[in-house]
């Protein structure tokens, strides 16, 4: 298994299963010091500003947005009622993408982004191909008919047998479907981030 290619890099900087495919968790495992460290290297402390940047970008990574749309979505977190780390935790979490990717019909972000732009999955029976797009509670996701039978889904659902959706979607994986009955709340979301860091980040900026 190689640990040198730039996405294993990057991996191994955040500390974090950025991409979400299984074979960067193992990488973790077995290369958990920092790209050029050696274990027992020591790393000096991270200034406050520093600190909040790696959060603002291991966050920005583990959704794979660009630096504009990341910085669209603070900007929509902060001017909405609510304490805007769960806002933004909930816009993130809403994405078309990041849901097919919750219900586990796609084994990373990345691979359900290719699925949401190609127009594999309906919303409401309505053929959605912005990845972007935020569903709203009660609204159904269904792949498209002609899409079914694919190889490929029957692939990631086989892989993702023992997986457990978080209790705001209600997947039918037989039939590729899925439902929104609730809202993302912090405690389904990426736990991995320090959300107070990434506003902290912005609010001074």
């Amino acid at each position: 298994m190689k640990y040198t290619g730039p996405k294993a890099k990057r991996v191994r900087r955040q500390g974090v299963n950025i991409y979400g495919a299984d074979k960067y968790d193992k990488i973790l495992q077995r290369k958990p010091n920092l790209p050029g460290k050696s274990p027992r290297a020591r790393v000096g402390r991270k200034s406050e500003f520093a600190q909040q940047l790696v959060e603002k970008q291991k966050m920005r990574d583990i959704y794979g947005l660009s630096e504009r749309q990341f910085r669209r979505v603070y900007d929509r977190a902060s001017k909405t009622k609510g304490q805007t780390g769960e806002v933004m935790q909930q816009l993130l979490e809403r994405r078309l993408d990041n849901v097919l990717y919750r219900a586990g019909f796609a084994r990373t972000r990345m691979q359900a982004r290719q699925f949401a732009n190609h127009g594999l999955f309906f919303v409401d029976d309505v053929r959605v191909t912005t990845p972007s797009f935020l569903v709203r509670e009660g609204q159904k996701i269904s792949v498209r008919p002609k899409s079914k039978s694919s190889t490929i889904f029957a692939e990631i659902l086989a892989a993702h047998e023992k997986y457990m959706p978080p209790n705001w979607l209600k997947v039918n994986s037989g039939a590729l479907q899925v439902e929104v009955v609730g809202l993302p709340e912090s405690g389904t979301t990426e736990q991995v981030v320090d959300i107070r860091q990434v506003i902290e980040f912005y609010s001074r900026n």
